[in-house]
């Protein structure tokens, strides 16, 4: 006989758009990409489909393998993934969410990359490739010859996996090897060493703590070369199509992104390319740097989302004490409050995509807008989706912290995109570097914050707060964290007070400005209208 009757349990959130999503395709209009939006839908559909899920879970339930030997003992250095992983990455780059943006000359290209890449969130790890590739053009682009000859590969729309000559081959995956044990953070500790040879190349020789998604076609190394700390490109297969001395000590054994093969490898006399000039290795990453940057950015947003959609969907369906869980007064404030901050780091994003794309295009007034206001909130963005994505863990309860519901492994990817491209201290450093040294940066996040002044006063008390902060530089390294996270509140502050609907802002300014607030999630105060706030929740209607 049966123990017990099934009853009171949230269905599957399956069959959705994950595109379908007022604040997304408000901002992709308001950013100029609003040509986009059917591919955009298009690939929100694919990314809340029950297959594309279970593809999703399967890369990340079955990590990748390191055979570092054949059968009969000659070195390969390969890592094999399951098929889900290829299936992911061959929809992305058909999609364009990799390097496609750059071969695109429609305003708000990079816009519309940033929306796919924000709806396409069915696995984080292969997202790193992903964007590893985007990123890697506009450094390539210090090399007009390396760049001519692999430019239109990076961003043609094929996904071409296998170890072959790059020129050989329809479409190219980049990846980035930049860190070494002793410094992490710390590039110009670098020891691998550049030895320059008559024809041009360089002898590359050393150790990387850290190289991600080793079976991409090339990488951006950094190597110190006579002339000092340089950046280099270095293929896993030579022209001609002997294999590049990269050998692979082993994979990272990881918190999260367990589909994405991180791994330590050794160049063991590799041959690499020039990028840029020698000793000019950091300088030409910058670029490379912003996009990803934005990336994580927009991973996080898009972290924040999906827990909050899959916590709003399970108060919709599951009841307690008489009510269905969403119409409670305490998870309303708890959603309610995750609203307000999903909103804030989704808009921000979408501002600074829209700055990016300018900026590309030539626009120096949008370059400098980007510099600080994107530094501040990669720091403060990716600080807060932990504690977003354990908010909405904690709405399912118990079956939140199990690894069959999807928010646990979200639970365990969002740590990383504020580690990736400089932890909490480098980015909120980097912040201040950007004040110190081109105070144009600053000079356009005022005139940007000043575009909301008077309209509301707590945002303009916190504005003139950050002015006050900013008048004095003593301790000014202690205080970073802080002056950072002033920056990115007053900026996406200013954005909501514009763009989003009153009740938004309203809640924004109260909790986050005024600091009427308890600190945790779901404290915002009496008198604010959640039903408004609700309705902007991903699934809503």
């Amino acid at each position: 006989m049966a123990t017990h009757e099934v009853f009171n349990q949230v269905p599957p959130m399956v069959g959705h758009d994950t595109a379908d999503d007022p604040v997304l395709l408000e901002g992709v209009e308001r950013e100029g990409a609003g040509w986009a939006l059917d591919e955009i839908h298009e690939l929100g559909r694919l990314a809340g489909s029950e297959d594309w899920i279970d593809r999703g879970r399967w890369a990340e339930r079955v990590p990748p393998t390191l055979h570092t030997f054949d059968r009969t003992g000659h070195r390969v250095d390969v890592v094999e993934y399951v098929p889900a992983y290829h299936q992911l990455m061959e929809t992305a780059v058909t999609h364009g969410v990799h390097a496609a943006p750059w071969a695109d000359d429609r305003p708000g290209a990079h816009v519309a990359r940033a929306a796919k890449f924000f709806a396409w969130n069915v696995d984080a790890g292969h997202g790193c490739p992903i964007s590893m590739t985007y990123a890697v053009v506009p450094a390539l682009r210090a090399n007009p010859e390396l760049s001519a000859r692999f430019e239109p590969l990076l961003t043609n729309r094929v996904y071409d996996f296998g170890l072959r000559d790059p020129e050989t081959k329809r479409g190219l995956i980049a990846g980035m090897s930049m860190t070494e044990k002793q410094g992490g953070s710390d590039v110009r500790a670098n020891t691998t060493s550049a030895t320059p040879q008559p024809d041009g190349t360089y002898v590359i020789r050393g150790h990387k703590w850290f190289t991600s998604a080793p079976m991409s076609d090339m990488f951006l190394t950094l190597a110190q070369a006579p002339g000092g700390l340089s950046c280099f490109l270095l293929p896993r297969v030579l022209p001609g199509g002997e294999a590049n001395p990269i050998r692979f000590q082993r994979l990272k054994d990881k918190l999260g992104n367990k589909s994405n093969a991180s791994s330590e490898i050794e160049y063991d006399d590799a041959i690499g390319w020039l990028v840029g000039e020698e000793g000019r290795g950091v300088k030409t990453i910058v670029e490379m740097v912003n996009m990803t940057r934005l990336d994580c950015v927009i991973g996080s947003a898009s972290g924040m989302r999906s827990a909050l959609a899959q916590a709003a969907h399970h108060a919709r369906h599951r009841s307690a004490f008489g009510k269905t869980l969403i119409d409670q007064p305490a998870m309303r404030n708890v959603l309610a409050d995750l609203q307000v901050e999903s909103e804030a780091a989704l808009t921000a994003m979408l501002r600074l995509a829209g700055a990016n794309d300018r900026a590309i295009r030539g626009d120096s007034a949008e370059a400098a807008v980007r510099r600080l206001a994107l530094a501040a909130t990669k720091y403060y963005v990716c600080k807060r989706a932990p504690v977003a994505a354990g908010e909405a863990l904690e709405c399912l309860g118990g079956n939140g912290y199990t690894e069959d519901f999807d928010l646990a492994r979200l639970y365990r990817e969002m740590p990383l995109l504020s580690i990736w491209e400089g932890s909490g201290n480098v980015a909120a450093l980097d912040a201040l570097r950007a004040i110190g040294r081109e105070p144009e940066s600053l000079d356009a996040l005022f005139a940007e914050a000043e575009l909301a002044a008077g309209l509301d006063p707590r945002y303009d008390d916190a504005l003139a707060g950050l002015k006050k902060e900013l008048t004095s530089f003593d301790d000014i390294e202690l205080r970073a964290r802080r002056i950072v996270e002033q920056v990115a509140l007053v900026f996406a502050g200013g954005l909501l007070l514009r763009h989003a609907p009153g009740a938004v802002a309203d809640a924004f300014c109260a909790s986050r400005l005024a600091r009427d607030w308890g600190g945790a999630l779901g404290t915002l105060p009496a008198g604010l209208d959640l039903d408004a706030i609700l309705a902007r929740v991903p699934g809503a209607a």
